[in-house]
């Protein structure tokens, strides 16, 4: 990354001067006139305190933020990717950019036009081009020469307002109505405000020229805050003026009244030219550095890198500012800007309303991180942001939805490149502090409305067995907590080693599409360090409810492995045992076979594991088949009206099989019948039922040999499954 040196420009150079230069730009010259004659002297006074106090409220957010932080090159940007991160960053920099490029061409455009109202023989797209390559010029050739130019046209907005008080009154001025013009007033009050609103939106001017300030947390607060101050105090006096020497009719048909109520009215031109000027250039000295932000933080595709490099010793973005420049003679040549200036207005707008949500959660949050030297409320900050959200629905509903629709696309495109920064934002706060009021929340016993399957995979290295870690996807699906554990061999990793494993396996699962949480612990005994990680694993009352594990096929193993089924069971989870069919795995997944044994023992959970498994888009047109077997055909037609009592109350869409045995085995039943499907679905006996648990396990496992992937399900004891699937008591056999 390149080196960032401030020139040292100071508060009243690098941020009062062109934001105040900003604030007081053309609307103040060619619409106040308008606004005071369609609204009236209070309704301008009005319209002209709600726009300030919107503004207002904006630039305390970002006196909160700069005062927390050094505030590098990139202004708004850098402080919105700071703190709501680099996809919210990008997503409003990016637009935020263009508007600021298009702007230069608006603003040479507007003073092209006045000129060319003057001088009639001039043409106007001629001008427009080379007063843009002048500015241009200008900002190459330094910010500190660009700024001290914009002394000078401070300098012709104050003359123009001087000779504005000591002008005199139109020989026709009469009164002016309070409120509205009385039957001359056609326009609502809202679209005044909207077409005013615009006049104060400045702020951003001497933020964007962070990267240049010698102090930007003492010059952006101050000089910010000073600039709003001034300029809502001559918005406030100029109504009192206009309305005092000007006429309704006057005010709202003629744009350059004001030069006709000025005691010298050249002055008026030069305050207008300089407006649009001070605005051209601001808007090329912020958008190059906004630019060079972007391309430093990656946000900008690889190939447009070169965009990050600064000039000289001050680091200015003489590459960037070239860019621009070429994006503003581009927009000059189209000439006309009328359908995109609204949707620009939203993008700065915009820009506002994420700046105030973000000081407003980093102050609701109370993160130890967050301590600011200039503190604000977060209710004045989120009124803010209602406020520019308003506004901006009140100036352009269409033009508002257009960019907020920009922003959410540019924002999933940086999202999916997987950018990685160096920063934390408040995004982790928030949920951070969204976790500690849940977990309070849902302390205590688990309920059978709310129940879901928070699993537990001790599924070792998950490359070496992701059919385990498909199935615990299927059947979490995004509806509830997964993590995948491993127990490594005690001293085969430090603290540091296990914790760089963990993200190394949490980031191989994200890239296959995998949401899940890693656990990493060591054990002499894989088996005890399994039943260690059951017994402690999770936060308060939110523990795995389910545990699930692969079979095994080693007989020197079986005794660990029965015990640790029996010790699970005792804690009372449910516990999936995964057989998979090497050479099958999980076949076209068009099929699942689940053998009923009642819907009181182990059906129930089976029922609703094949339901969730089937909520997953891979197994969305799977055929679930409830298979039942009964002795005889007497008791046939009855299991098979119990069996649709039970699909039509769990409101599952499943097929009803009853299976008269005759007189063949189980097994035999088991193995013909199921043949043909891709995931089978046995119930386990709980392991203090059978005499020997460990022969029991041996022969349920033998039986899975000769059959597709098959999962052993286990309930927990005394858990009410019936309800959880919808089910009747009276369904069980």
């Amino acid at each position: 990354m390149a080196s960032e040196k401030k020139s040292g420009l100071g508060m009243f150079g690098g941020v009062y001067t062109p934001s105040i230069l900003t604030i007081l730009g053309v609307i103040m010259y060619l619409r106040f006139g308008w606004v005071v004659g369609n609204a009236g002297l209070l309704g301008s006074l009005a319209i002209v305190t709600l726009a300030n106090a919107i503004t207002f409220l904006t630039a305390l957010s970002i006196c909160a933020i700069a005062t927390d932080k050094v505030v590098r090159v990139g202004g708004a940007y850098y402080m919105i990717s700071r703190s709501l991160g680099l996809e919210t960053g990008g997503a409003v920099g990016i637009p935020l950019y263009f508007a600021q490029a298009f702007s230069v061409a608006l603003y040479t455009i507007g003073f092209a036009e006045s000129v060319v109202q003057v001088f009639g023989g001039l043409n106007q797209l001629y001008v427009a081009l080379i007063v843009t390559i002048l500015v241009g010029i200008l900002a190459l050739t330094s910010a500190s020469i660009a700024i001290k130019a914009q002394y000078f046209i401070m300098a012709a907005i104050a003359l123009s307002l001087v000779s504005l008080v000591l002008g005199r009154p139109l020989p026709e001025a009469g009164d002016i109505a309070l409120w509205g013009s009385s039957a001359e007033m056609t326009v609502p009050f809202w679209t005044v405000f909207a077409v005013f609103f615009p006049a104060v939106t400045g702020i951003m001017s001497g933020v964007n020229m962070s990267g240049d300030l010698k102090d930007p947390i003492k010059a952006i607060p101050i000089g910010t805050l000073a600039a709003v101050g001034t300029g809502y105090v001559i918005y406030m006096l100029i109504p009192l003026l206009l309305a005092q020497r000007g006429d309704t009719a006057s005010l709202i048909e003629d744009p350059l009244v004001m030069q006709r109520l000025s005691v010298w009215g050249p002055a008026i031109l030069l305050g207008v030219w300089g407006a649009t000027l001070s605005s051209a250039i601001g808007s090329i000295l912020g958008a190059p550095r906004v630019l060079q932000a972007l391309a430093r933080d990656g946000v900008l595709p690889p190939w447009l890198g070169f965009l990050g490099s600064g000039s000289g010793s001050e680091d200015e973005p003489r590459i960037g500012t070239i860019a621009t420049l070429g994006v503003a003679i581009a927009a000059v040549c189209i000439g006309d800007l009328n359908i995109i200036a609204p949707v620009l207005t939203m993008f700065f707008l915009t820009t506002y309303l994420v700046l105030n949500i973000s000081a407003g959660i980093e102050t609701l949050l109370q993160s130890p991180s967050f301590r600011p030297t200039f503190r604000v409320h977060w209710a004045l900050s989120l009124l803010g942001a209602m406020g520019c959200l308003g506004v901006m629905f009140l100036i352009n509903a269409i033009a508002t939805v257009v960019a907020a629709l920009i922003v959410i696309l540019i924002y999933f495109w940086i999202q999916r490149r997987e950018l990685q920064v160096t920063w934390g934002d408040v995004r982790r706060g928030l949920w951070m502090a969204l976790i500690s009021k849940a977990i309070y929340q849902v302390a205590g016993a688990e309920d059978s409305k709310n129940w879901r399957p928070h699993l537990l995979v001790l599924s070792g290295a998950p490359r070496k067995r992701w059919s385990l870690i498909e199935l615990a996807d299927g059947l979490s699906h995004n509806r509830a907590l997964m993590t995948v554990a491993t127990v490594l061999p005690e001293g085969s990793r430090d603290a540091g080693q296990q914790t760089k494993m963990e993200t190394t396996i949490r980031d191989y699962l994200a890239k296959r599409g995998v949401k899940a949480l890693v656990r990493l612990s060591t054990a002499d005994d894989p088996f005890i360090g399994a039943l260690n990680l059951i017994e402690t694993y999770g936060l308060g009352d939110l523990t795995p409810n389910t545990v699930l594990l692969g079979s095994t096929e080693s007989p020197e193993r079986f005794a660990a492995y029965c015990h640790l089924l029996q010790q699970v069971h005792i804690a009372r989870r449910n516990i999936i045992i995964f057989h998979e069919n090497p050479e099958r795995a999980f076949g076209r997944k068009k099929r699942i076979d689940i053998w009923w044994g009642g819907v009181q023992s182990n059906g129930g959970l089976m029922l609703m594991l094949a339901y969730l498994l089937r909520t997953d888009i891979q197994w969305r047109s799977a055929q679930i088949y409830l298979k039942l077997v009964v002795q005889d055909a007497t008791a046939a037609q009855a299991a098979r009206l119990n069996l649709e009592s039970l699909i039509s109350s769990a409101r599952i869409k499943a097929e009803p099989m009853v299976i008269i045995a005759g007189d063949r085995s189980f097994e035999e039943i088991l193995y013909q019948s199921s043949a043909s499907a891709d995931l089978v679905f046995l119930g386990m006996a709980r392991p203090h039922e059978p005499a020997d648990f460990q022969d029991y396990y041996k022969s349920l496992s033998q039986r899975a040999q000769n059959l597709p992937s098959t999962v052993f399900v286990l309930a927990a004891p005394d858990f009410a499954f019936a309800e959880v699937v919808g089910a009747p008591r009276k369904v069980s056999t």
